[in-house]
């Protein structure tokens, strides 16, 4: 894992713009913070090899592809060692539908957002996710009615001297 650069109020205002539109030019971030547009290359590419910045991607309307249904799966294991639980973690890892997975605290053991066509579908992945695993001890799972808030934007604290 590369070392994480120090960041300093630049860096966080630079950060704070592409997460909310990573398609804003380079020149039009250097107009914003301040900095010349080789500048706001060159920390944007340190920010990018040090995983600061994780990913660019597009965020897609599930709805409008056909997926309208969001689930939330609590999953109980028997035995949270990780031996007993590494063929679960791969089929989630590997399950394009699972959108996140939490270890949590508390009465579950993992928490997933999963996206689904139909409750067939969602029927269909929960026997492939956990069909067959004797360390499944039980899952419950939560429909989501609407969505109230969807986001991935982490906050970013800058003093009021930021640029």
């Amino acid at each position: 894992m590369p070392m994480l650069p120090t960041l300093d109020a630049f860096d966080l205002a630079i950060l704070d713009i592409l997460q909310r539109d990573n398609t804003v030019s380079q020149r039009a971030i250097a107009l914003a913070v301040h900095l010349s547009a080789p500048a706001v290359q060159r920390r944007i590419r340190r920010l990018r090899e040090s995983g600061v910045i994780r990913a660019e991607v597009a965020v897609l309307d599930a709805n409008r592809l056909g997926r309208p249904l969001t689930l939330l799966v609590e999953v109980h294991v028997h035995d949270e060692h990780p031996l007993r639980t590494a063929g679960l973690r791969q089929r989630i890892a590997a399950e394009p539908a699972v959108q996140q997975c939490y270890a949590i605290t508390g009465e579950a053991d993992y928490l997933l957002v999963i996206s689904a066509a139909t409750m067939a579908d969602y029927q269909a992945l929960s026997e492939r996710l956990f069909g067959g695993d004797d360390n499944v001890r039980r899952f419950r799972t939560s429909v989501a009615l609407s969505c109230l808030k969807s986001g991935l934007q982490v906050p970013i604290e800058r003093d009021a001297a930021a640029p």
